[in-house]
C-alpha cells in the first residue's frame, strides 16, 4: 500500500481504506452484535485514482471521488441508525464527532456582476429572477446595487467562480427563453506592412514547385550534427529524451537529411522536402546566451522528374535547387541583390557549393552534400541542399511601377573569354551596371570550354537587350553601349572578346 493512501485504523491495525473499501476486521457477519457506524467526509483529491491503483471500484470510491456534502455526515449517520433499529432492532449509542474544521472546504462569497451576466448570456435576465434562481438553488444571496453576492450551499461544491453562477442562471432561466441575437463584433483592421512577405506565401510557392513540408525536432543527434558543423559548438541538453536527441540544432539540415534517409529506406527515391524553423546558436551577446534565427532550408534528391513515358530519367543537380531558390528570392524582390559565391563548406562537395550573400552579408549556403557525408549518413545518391536566414529576407522590396517602353528592343550578343574562377554572375552584373537604363536585359546563354579557348579559361556567351522609354535607339548608340560594356569587362576581369 502506497504512503498516500488514507486508512482508518484502531490502535493496533488498519481497518479500512478510507473512502474506498472496508477491511476484514471491520466486516459484519451473522455473529456480529455491536456495530460501529462511520460517516465521514474526505477531500475528493485524496481519494481520486486510489481505487483504480488497487484494481477496485466501489460505491464509496465512486461517490467520494466526485465529492460529497461536508455537512451531511450527521444526518446520514442518524438516518442509517434509524434504519438499522427499525429493521434489526437494538439500541443506539452516542454520536462521537471528530472534526478538523480548518481542513473542511470553505464556502467562499462569489460576486456576480450584472455586466458579466448579460455579456456571457447575451440577454438581460430580470434582476428579480436572478435573485430568485440563486435562492432556489440554496445560495445565500445579498443584492448590492446591480450586482449580487452569493454563498453556495455546502452540497454545491462545484459552484466556485462567477462563471458557475452565470451557468446556473442561464440553465434555470431556460436556454429556450434566451432569444437568438446576431453576434456583434467590433472589427479593427490590423496594420500590415506592404514590405512584409509572409512565410506562408513562400511555403505555398515551394509546394507549387513539388516540395513537401517537413517538421522535425529541434533536438538532434550531436554526432550527426558534428558531421555537418564540425567547427561549431552546440547547446547540449542536461536531461535529454535520448542521447540521439540531446543537442539543440544548429541547422535545419540535420533533421531534413535524417528525413531523407528515413524516406529512402521506405522506397521513396525522389524527394523534395523543405522546412522552416529556429536554429539555436550559442552566443554570449544574446539573451540567455543563445541566438535564435528563423531559417528556411530545402533538400532534393533522386530524379529531376517523376517517372514518365515521354521523359528521360535525369538525376538532379546543383542548378535544379538553385532555380527553386531563385524563384523564392524573386518573391522577396531582392534577387538582384543576392550573390552566389563559390566557397567551401565542410558538409558540401568542393566545387559544387556556394555561399549566399545579400548585399554583401552572408545569409546562407547551397550545394551538393559531400560524398563522404553521404556515405556516413547512408544517403542514397546525390543530394542537394540549401539553407538561408529567413529573417534577412522577410522584408521584401516593394515593387516600383514604371512605364513600359513603346519603342522596339534591340538584342546584341557578345562572347567574352575570362578566367575560370570569374563568376558569370559578376559579368552579368557589370553589364547591367555599365548599361544603366538602356540595358533592360542581360542573359548568359552559353558556356564553352575547349578548342580555341586556353586552359584555365572559359567563354561566356551573353545577350544584351537594349531599349529606351523615350525614343528608338540609334545603331550608333547601341554600338557605343555594347562597347562600354566590353571595355568595362576588360578593365575589371581582364576579359577579351572571343574570335
Amino acid at each position: 500500500m502506497s504512503a498516500d493512501t488514507l486508512v482508518i485504523a484502531d490502535q493496533q491495525k488498519p481497518l479500512a481504506m478510507a473512502g474506498i473499501f472496508g477491511g476484514e476486521h471491520s466486516g459484519v457477519n451473522e455473529e456480529t452484535r455491536n456495530v460501529l457506524l462511520e460517516s465521514a467526509f474526505f477531500n475528493p483529491l485524496s481519494i481520486t485514482g486510489r481505487a483504480r491503483r488497487y484494481g477496485l471500484h466501489t460505491d464509496a470510491s465512486h461517490r467520494y471521488e466526485r465529492g460529497v456534502d461536508p455537512e451531511l455526515q450527521y444526518k446520514a449517520i442518524e438516518r442509517a441508525t434509524r434504519l438499522l433499529i427499525d429493521i434489526c432492532g437494538g439500541e443506539a449509542g452516542p454520536v462521537i464527532d471528530v472534526t478538523s474544521a480548518e481542513n473542511l472546504p470553505k464556502r467562499a462569497t462569489i460576486t456576480l456582476h450584472r455586466e458579466k451576466l448579460d455579456r456571457l448570456i447575451g440577454y438581460p435576465v430580470p434582476a428579480e429572477q436572478v435573485s430568485d434562481i440563486l435562492r432556489r438553488l440554496g445560495c445565500q444571496v445579498t443584492e448590492q446595487g446591480s450586482d449580487w453576492q452569493a454563498v453556495a450551499p455546502s452540497w454545491r461544491f462545484d459552484m466556485e467562480i462567477e462563471e458557475d453562477l452565470v451557468e446556473e442562471v442561464a440553465r434555470i432561466y431556460g436556454y429556450d427563453n434566451i432569444p437568438n441575437v446576431p453576434i456583434k463584433a467590433n472589427l479593427v483592421m490590423t496594420k500590415h506592412r506592404e514590405a512584409n512577405l509572409s512565410l506562408k506565401r513562400v511555403k505555398t510557392a515551394l509546394v507549387d514547385r513539388g516540395y513537401q513540408e517537413s517538421i522535425t525536432y529541434s533536438f538532434v543527434d550531436p554526432k550527426v550534427q558534428a558531421l555537418l558543423h564540425p567547427q561549431q559548438d552546440a547547446l547540449i541538453l542536461p536531461s535529454p529524451i535520448s542521447i540521439e536527441m540531446s543537442a539543440m540544432r544548429l541547422s535545419l539540415l540535420t533533421g531534413l537529411l535524417s528525413a531523407v534517409v528515413y524516406n529512402q529506406n521506405r522506397q521513396q527515391s525522389r524527394l523534395r522536402l523543405f522546412e522552416s524553423g529556429l536554429r539555436f546558436v550559442p552566443d554570449n551577446k544574446a539573451d540567455l546566451g543563445v541566438r535564435q534565427d528563423v531559417m528556411l532550408a530545402a533538400v532534393i534528391t533522386g530524379h529531376r522528374y517523376d517517372e514518365h513515358w515521354d521523359l528521360a530519367r535525369q538525376p538532379i543537380d546543383f542548378y535544379d535547387l538553385k532555380g527553386d531558390l531563385e524563384a523564392i528570392l524573386e518573391l522577396t524582390g531582392k534577387l538582384s541583390d543576392v550573390q552566389f559565391r563559390a566557397e567551401a563548406h565542410p558538409a558540401l562537395h568542393p566545387g559544387q557549393s556556394a555561399a549566399i550573400y545579400l548585399s554583401g552579408e552572408h545569409i546562407g549556403f547551397i550545394g551538393v552534400v559531400h560524398p563522404e557525408l553521404e556515405r556516413k549518413l547512408s544517403l542514397n545518391g546525390r543530394t542537394v541542399v540549401f539553407e538561408v536566414q529567413w529573417n534577412k529576407l522577410a522584408d521584401r522590396a516593394v515593387p516600383q511601377a514604371s512605364e513600359i517602353s513603346r519603342f522596339p528592343a534591340n538584342r546584341r550578343d557578345i562572347a567574352v573569354v575570362v578566367a575560370e574562377n570569374v563568376p558569370a554572375e559578376d559579368i552579368l552584373a557589370e553589364c547591367k551596371k555599365v548599361g544603366a537604363n538602356q540595358v533592360v536585359g542581360v542573359n548568359l546563354f552559353d558556356v564553352y570550354r575547349g578548342k580555341g579557348v586556353a586552359e584555365g579559361y572559359k567563354s561566356l556567351a551573353i545577350s544584351l537587350v537594349l531599349q529606351d522609354t523615350a525614343r528608338t535607339l540609334e545603331e550608333e548608340e547601341i554600338a557605343a553601349t555594347v562597347a562600354r560594356c566590353v571595355e568595362a569587362l576588360k578593365q575589371r576581369f581582364q576579359a577579351s572578346l572571343r574570335d
